[in-house]
């Protein structure tokens, strides 16, 4: 009788007016999934499992993920949409050759709005829940998924059955995919969760449980009757298990006597591979792709990621080099990823479709290019290091504080373990994601001062004493004159997740590492610990070195460089690495330099020299000291 009495006064009021059929909320989040499944008449292990794929059950405080996604069910609000791409923006070189500084590069225009973008609007219509509900209201957010997956099951002329596998269609086009290889990826993800079953304490708290289902035979046909394009996967480096297509990006010569916008290159011929760099857009899909594409604009990488189901764009070959790290040295030697989204700035998470698809993607580059799978070379973009003291300042921060490292490597099948006893020498930092909330400032572009919501976060603060009102520690290079600040733009004073250090001190439930030339102290408590013990190899100056300087690039020495070539300055870094301080050995560096600054590969030619130098962990962004500098020792 009251589900008649709700249908009739739908049937009276403006769509925007339309009440929630449900006039008593599930007790938690469980019985949310189970109580919109039996509404919608979705099998709820459907609804469990697609809500998986796209935020692990999490609500996220109510905050937008990285393609406008609100919610468990990650219902997208064109409201929340924006064109711009970090790329333009800030003091960055990309390219980050100061021998060949690229022009400003003026901001893209927004791009026209995606259907995949505006599901809440129809999830409203289907369910009467108001756009506000659907953001912050996992209950109702739950209820207009399965609105949205019994839509999409009718459309296909497919029954609500009850048999989990004739929603294979409806799946994959809630992943909001245009290609059929990403929508069949997004679906198989789905099933493959309700086959194996998952269970998991979210964000705040809510235990939430997908019994297995190993026998489950899914129903292909229905895909076919999306009428998805098929990607074009002629000649993309990516493995076959995930939806990967070729969109390249443009290489042509422009007047009065440039190019754009990489360089052509041989690797691993002429240069190894050392590192993957993961980024974020700082923007959308389709806005960055498009950017990729044009010759003219001064920024360029290897593949692009998308939010909603984890499709991927390959642009460049990974033999080519991308100007994508603001480090030549860096750019010259990894590979660029690109990942839909935003540091904080009108959103604050990504989708697991996402990190799934782009750690196999990791996992696939760094087998092929022998890169080890650990984070001193699987960097973000904030852990690579500025070329020159002038550079240090300006370089990019994403992905920032809200990416999981630590599930990301899980997923990549290098799950960050410990190594030695509690009194190790050296720690890796890995607080618990869900449970780590640290206060941050910054994430409302309309009030920029107000502090973000209480978000998981993958780092830890860094103080000059051990106690909790104690002053942020300072880096130099990122603030000359001040002090470090709580903005989710500023690292100078954090520590990440997977990142090792040498201790320098403890005391109670504090630990002291070696950072930046000073003792940076974090909380970590034997209860909740925030990092576990990682033995391994240190470097510290050789004895009567009172100090030793810091590049940010293994250049060679001048007489390295053959005639016609000019010499490449090494040039130390402003920060003091002085005696007694250690820092983790991440391994040799190669010593070379990429001279590529013609439109012809012939042109082309690698500096190597005979300097050794040997990548560290020195501060949030690795950097490099000279082999003869310094002495290497195990810390147990």
């Amino acid at each position: 009788m009251r589900r008649a009495l709700a249908i009739a006064v739908v049937a009276l009021l403006p769509l925007t007016q339309v009440p929630s059929a449900n006039a008593e909320e599930p007790a938690d989040r469980q019985q949310a999934f189970a109580a919109a499944a039996d509404e919608f008449k979705v099998p709820q292990s459907v609804l469990l499992g697609v809500s998986y794929l796209e935020s692990r059950w999490d609500a996220h405080a109510g905050q937008p993920s990285s393609d406008a996604g609100f919610g468990p069910m990650h219902l997208t609000d064109a409201a929340a949409y924006t064109g711009s791409n970090h790329h333009g923006e800030g003091e960055e070189d990309a390219r980050g050759d100061e021998s060949r500084p690229l022009a400003p590069t003026a901001t893209p225009a927004p791009a026209e709005i995606p259907a995949s973008l505006r599901t809440m609007e129809r999830a409203a219509q289907l369910t009467g829940e108001s756009h506000e509900r659907l953001r912050t209201d996992d209950a109702a957010n739950i209820r207009g998924g399965a609105a949205l997956l019994a839509d999409y099951q009718k459309s296909l002329g497919a029954p609500l059955s009850a048999n989990p596998g004739e929603w294979y269609g409806a799946v994959a086009k809630y992943s909001g995919a245009d290609e059929a290889d990403a929508a069949k990826f997004f679906a198989d993800e789905v099933y493959a969760t309700i086959q194996e079953g998952a269970e998991r304490t979210t964000d705040d708290g809510q235990k939430v449980t997908l019994p297995k289902v190993p026998d489950l035979e899914k129903i292909e046909k229905w895909l076919e009757k999306l009428g998805l394009r098929p990607a074009r996967r002629d000649g993309v480096e990516c493995p076959a298990s995930i939806s990967c297509e070729w969109i390249p990006s443009a290489y042509q010569e422009l007047p009065p006597d440039d190019y754009g916008h990489y360089d052509l290159a041989n690797r691993p011929v002429s240069q190894k591979v050392d590192y993957i760099i993961i980024h974020d857009m700082e923007g959308y899909f389709l806005p960055s792709i498009k950017l990729n594409q044009d010759p003219n604009y001064g920024a360029s990488w290897h593949y692009s990621v998308r939010s909603s189901d984890g499709h991927i764009a390959q642009h460049i070959k990974t033999k080519d080099v991308g100007w994508q790290a603001g480090n030549w040295y860096i750019n010259a030697k990894s590979i660029g990823i690109e990942h839909e989204g935003f540091l904080a700035e009108g959103s604050t998470w990504y989708t697991e479709a996402m990190y799934r698809s782009s750690a196999r993607l990791v996992r696939y580059l760094a087998l092929k290019h022998g890169v080890p799978l650990d984070r001193a070379h699987i960097l973000g973009h904030d852990n690579v290091p500025g070329t020159i003291p002038s550079t240090v300042r300006g370089m990019h921060e994403d992905p920032g504080p809200f990416w999981d490292w630590a599930h990301y490597f899980q997923l990549m099948g290098a799950p960050l373990h410990q190594f030695g006893g509690p009194q190790a020498g050296s720690v890796m930092i890995k607080p618990d994601f869900a449970t780590n909330k640290p206060y941050f400032y910054g994430c409302d572009r309309k009030n920029p001062e107000a502090a973000c919501p209480p978000l998981s976060a993958g780092t830890v603060w860094l103080r000059t004493e051990p106690r909790d009102d104690a002053p942020l520690i300072k880096d130099i290079g990122k603030h000359p004159t001040g002090g470090s600040l709580y903005s989710v733009y500023d690292h100078s004073a954090r520590a990440s997740t997977g990142q090792r250090f040498a201790v320098a001190d403890r005391q109670g439930d504090w630990t002291a590492i070696w950072y930046l030339g000073q003792k940076a102290w974090f909380h970590n408590p034997a209860g909740a610990p925030t990092a576990i013990p990682s033995m391994g190899l240190v470097v510290t100056p050789k004895p009567g070195r009172a100090t030793v300087p810091v590049f940010g690039r293994a250049y060679p020495e001048q007489e390295a460089y053959p005639a016609g070539i000019p010499y490449q300055a090494v040039t130390p870094l402003q920060y003091t690495f002085s005696a007694g301080e250690k820092y983790t050995l991440a391994g040799p560096a190669a010593t070379e330099y990429y001279r590529a600054v013609t439109f012809d590969l012939a042109d082309h030619t690698v500096v190597r020299g005979k300097t050794k130098y040997l990548e560290i962990q020195f501060g949030h962004r690795v950097m490099y000291v000279k082999a003869d500098d310094v002495q290497v020792s195990f810390s147990g």
